[in-house]
This record gives C-alpha cells, sequence and structure tokens, in this order.
C-alpha cells in the first residue's frame, strides 16, 4: 500500500526540471485508477483543514460545494456513485442540498472515509447507501453547534450544551445566593438562542433519520426505528462530551449503520489512500483549501492565497542632499 512518504517520493519524481511536483498529475492519475478498478463514477471532496491555517468558511461544507459538486458529476451518467470524503463538516443546511442534489443524480452511492468525514460530514455519509472506512477512519457526532457572541469574541458552542446549562440554571437559580454567578453567564444569550438551539438539533436529527430510512436502511423491516435510533445517538452531546469524538467503524456498527472495511478490496485501499495523499500534499504545498474532483480530472479547487504585506518605504534625504 503506498503509504504518505511514497506517495511524498512519487510526486518529487514527478517535478520537471526546476519545477514543481505535478501535484494534480498524481491526484487524477489514481483517481482514474480507482475509478477503473470500481466501474464506479468516482468523486473526491475533501477540505484541506488539517494541513493549512485557512479561514473556516473556506474548508467547512457551504452552499458553494453544489456549484463543484454541478460541475464534477456533469457529464457523468452511470447511476452509481463513490464519494471520496474528508471534512471537518460545516452547514447541515448545505449538506441537506448536497444530499438532495446528489441523490437526484445517483442511486446508489458509497461513501468511501479515508480519515475523518465529521459533523455535517458525517450527516452526509448518513445519506449513502454504504459506507466503506478502514482502521484509520472515523466519523463524528452531529450534535449541532451555534456561534454565540460573548464579552471574550465569538464561541462556537454546541446546542444541547446551552439548553443543558439553562436547565442547570433553572434548578440553581431557585437559591437567591446563586443567582449572582449565573447572571453574567445567562447575560451573553440572546432571547431566541434557546429556541435556535431547539431547532438546530431537531434539524439534524429530521435529515439523519429521514436520510437513513430512505436509503441505507429501506430494505430492512425496522428501517424507521433503526433510522430514529442512529440519530438520537449521532446527536446526543452528553453520550460523546466533545463534538470532536472519533467514532470508528466498530462503534458505528454496533449502532447499526451499514459500514464496511475498506481493508477487505485490497487494491480499493490502496488507490482511496494514494488519492488521499496525494490530496494532502497538495493542501500542504499549494494553496489549495478544498478539492472536489472526478475520475475524468474534471475539478473545482477553492484556494487560499494569503496576501503579502504591505512594507512601507521610507524616503530620506541622504549625504550630499541636504
Amino acid at each position: 500500500m503506498p503509504i504518505w512518504s511514497e506517495i511524498l517520493r512519487e510526486l518529487g519524481q514527478s517535478a520537471g526540471e526546476g519545477g514543481p511536483p505535478n501535484f494534480d498529475g498524481v491526484r487524477r492519475r489514481y483517481l482514474a485508477k480507482l475509478h477503473e478498478h470500481t466501474g464506479r463514477n468516482t468523486v473526491l471532496y475533501a477540505s484541506g483543514w488539517l494541513q493549512t491555517d485557512a479561514p473556516p468558511a473556506l474548508t467547512s461544507i457551504s452552499d458553494e460545494d453544489i456549484h463543484a459538486l454541478m460541475e464534477v458529476t456533469s457529464g457523468l451518467h452511470d447511476s452509481n456513485l463513490d464519494l471520496i470524503l474528508h471534512s471537518p463538516g460545516g452547514s447541515p443546511e448545505a449538506a441537506e442540498g448536497i444530499v438532495s442534489y446528489l441523490r437526484s443524480r445517483f442511486e446508489h452511492v458509497r461513501v468511501i472515509v479515508p480519515q475523518l468525514a465529521m459533523s455535517a460530514a458525517t450527516m452526509i455519509s448518513c445519506a449513502a447507501n454504504e459506507i466503506m472506512m478502514g482502521k484509520h477512519s472515523f466519523l463524528g457526532p452531529i450534535d449541532p453547534r451555534l456561534l454565540v457572541s460573548t464579552p471574550l469574541g465569538a464561541r462556537s458552542v454546541p446546542a444541547q450544551a446551552v439548553l443543558d446549562q439553562f436547565d442547570k440554571a433553572t434548578n440553581e437559580c431557585a437559591d437567591p445566593a446563586k443567582l449572582a454567578a449565573w447572571l453574567p453567564m445567562l447575560g451573553q444569550y440572546g432571547p431566541d438562542l434557546l429556541v435556535q438551539c431547539e431547532s438546530a438539533l431537531s434539524l439534524s436529527r429530521e435529515l439523519v433519520s429521514t436520510w437513513l430510512e430512505a436509503y441505507m436502511f429501506r430494505e430492512l423491516a425496522d428501517g424507521v426505528e433503526r433510522a430514529r435510533a442512529v440519530s438520537a445517538w449521532l446527536s446526543d452531546h452528553a453520550t460523546f462530551k466533545s463534538h470532536s469524538r472519533h467514532l470508528p467503524r466498530s462503534v458505528l456498527r454496533e449502532h447499526g449503520l451499514a459500514v464496511s472495511n475498506l481493508e477487505d478490496d485490497e487494491l480499493l485501499q490502496d488507490l482511496s489512500l494514494s488519492v488521499f495523499h496525494a490530496t494532502a500534499h497538495t493542501f500542504a504545498a499549494t494553496p489549495a483549501v478544498k478539492i472536489v474532483e472526478n475520475h475524468t480530472g474534471r475539478a473545482f479547487i477553492k484556494q487560499h492565497v494569503v496576501p503579502v504585506p504591505t512594507q512601507t518605504l521610507q524616503v530620506g534625504l541622504g549625504p550630499g542632499n541636504a
């Protein structure tokens, strides 16, 4: 199996005389080989949040990704899709749009997770017929987070944690001695925050439950009940304690998700990870921060170009100019 260092060596060998490595060429060659092996349409959706310090808005799942997926699925006529998905997550509403579009185009969708598909990316994975994961692959909780303005700046907080804090405050504020301690904390929340939290939680659960019932569990007699149980579990902040918890395939299978082992098809594993390693190197060495690309080479690549700081030119009078 080509590992990270071997793909790096291959990239080095791809460099022309004094030129940069052929990042696009190496990555696309492995994508094409993966398509040749499976016979399925193959699309890479990967974000470089682990390699770059780009703003989250550039690396997260957003509504702009619909345009990217329209671009790379144009001309793909087969009804089967393999989606290589590596993302920190993002907008559940954007994930809903992505799922709606992809499921209108493809009858059978298989999500391949080379490392991490977290939060809203986990939600997208739950809209697949099958998820393929290796020993090194993880999904994450889907409990939504909200951006809250505080005296210390904007903070991303779990919706369920806000609801739990209000419940705790309601109980403790019955004691006047504790009220003074709670007032500064509660004062930073707007009047509609509780409703926003409840709606965000309801939306995440509803979407995942609906998708699981419609696709992954559609042939199961208990599909409706299983879909509801899985969506409730994935959105339970109290269970996971952290939105960034890494959920391995063994745990996901215990809760009923259709997860197959990437290692069961050795060549598929080798090619998928070669695509992933080549993509990681692209993020580390170029301005690219998000790559959406298919097996024919059609691509939508988001870049983050850091502006060069403006230098102040100081003009003075030298000797003899006085």
